[in-house]
């Protein structure tokens, strides 16, 4: 079945090989476009994103003090600066490369896993900002307590390539952690993980929790860590409410079919009206 050049997508997704090719390549190159503008203007905008991602050293005690961070060689500035803009570019630029990776990927899902793969992108994306801004929040707490657990005797020149990766690591690490109930309905919704079992786990899970977050976390402090696990235990005691409820409603209908009124000795009614086939 061929398909013209800029001709709206057969329904069921199916297409010649040339043809998702070259709508890759057409998606590839607007999402490509959109990040390269949006790195371009983050490289240019610097300073005001310095300004909002240094602004949990300046809560600490040592910000307050000195609100100064420091580069150590002739290129660290730049190569700091570009990896910034990278970063933040591919932040305000995700809207448009999701967009066009869901749209190159959904047509050829069936209905259902439309819906299920449009809810659990947007349950990411909105618990994955969730964590970020926790992490955001919180962060100088961390900080503070790696600035002065040496004591008044040593002061910290803190760099600003350090002080960069350890901002970037921390917020990406609470975010991609607050992925996990997506994974847990995820396993619930394929009938590995059901209820019952969740709710047998419920002690492990909560070890497991707390060593994920102390591994997980950059500054590996006491506060960090235990802000990343509480969230993350509620979260899964949220999953397991879910579950129940969605196991639950799958109960009943299943009770509500005709079928499940006759006894074991009783056939079924099975419509043996023939159906169309599309060749």
């Amino acid at each position: 079945m061929a398909v013209k050049a800029g001709a709206p997508r057969p329904a069921d997704g199916r297409m010649p090989l040339v043809e998702h090719l070259r709508e890759f390549r057409n998606r590839a190159g607007w999402s490509m476009l959109a990040l390269t503008v949006a790195v371009v203007v983050c490289f240019v905008l610097w300073e005001p994103i310095l300004d909002f991602l240094r602004q949990p050293y300046l809560r600490t005690e040592a910000g307050r003090s000195n609100d100064q961070l420091f580069a150590f060689g002739p290129f660290e500035e730049f190569a700091v600066r570009l990896r910034t803009a990278f970063i933040a570019g591919a932040v305000f630029s995700s809207p448009v490369w999701l967009y066009h990776l869901g749209a190159f990927i959904t047509p050829a899902l069936h209905r259902h896993e439309r819906r299920y793969a449009a809810g659990f992108l947007g349950a990411s994306l909105l618990l994955f900002g969730v964590g970020v801004t926790m992490a955001y929040l919180t962060l100088d707490k961390g900080l503070n307590f790696l600035l002065t657990v040496g004591g008044d005797d040593l002061t910290n020149l803190l760099g600003v390539k350090d002080y960069l990766n350890f901002v970037t690591l921390t917020l990406l690490a609470f975010g991609f952690a607050f992925l996990f109930p997506v994974v847990v309905a995820f396993l619930n919704l394929v009938g590995v993980f059901p209820a019952a079992r969740m709710r047998s786990w419920r002690r492990g899970m909560v070890v497991a929790i707390f060593a994920a977050a102390a591994v997980l976390t950059p500054s590996q402090d006491p506060f960090t860590f235990v802000i990343m696990a509480v969230p993350l235990y509620g979260l899964y005691e949220v999953c397991i409410l879910g579950a129940r409820l969605r196991e639950r409603r799958a109960r009943r209908k299943a009770a509500a079919h005709p079928d499940a009124q006759l006894a074991d000795d009783e056939a079924s009614q099975v419509d043996l009206t023939p159906s169309r086939l599309d060749v």
